[in-house]
């Protein structure tokens, strides 16, 4: 399985991450933020089977995980953070703060 691309962009106020991660579904995707550092991980689960009759002539199973561990400049307002999954690419819209805490998990829209 290849490893997460991505894109960072950074505005005064936040960073902004395009991360393609296709053939994913977003249950499938988990984004985690702790002061800055930035977490994303995806687990594909797939399975084919073909049968002749009730005989099963080929049967392919493939599983895979893959993540992306990253460090920004800023701590995150875990908050106020935003992810989104469409057609393959995993938008992340992560505002700055000055003091951080705790640890949290973006859910994905």
């Amino acid at each position: 399985m290849p490893s997460i691309r991505m894109d960072v962009s950074e505005t005064p106020e936040a960073y902004m991450v395009k991360a393609d991660i296709p053939g994913m579904k977003k249950e499938d995707i988990k984004v985690s933020i702790e002061g800055n550092q930035v977490s994303i991980s995806a687990e594909s689960r797939s399975e084919k089977e073909e049968k002749e009759g009730e005989t099963v002539v080929r049967s392919e199973r493939s599983y895979g995980r893959q993540s992306r561990s990253f460090t920004l400049g800023s701590e995150i307002d875990d908050a106020k953070a935003n992810a989104r999954y469409e057609n393959g690419v995993l938008e992340l819209t992560l505002p700055k703060r000055g003091s951080g805490s705790g640890a949290k998990q973006l859910p994905i829209s």
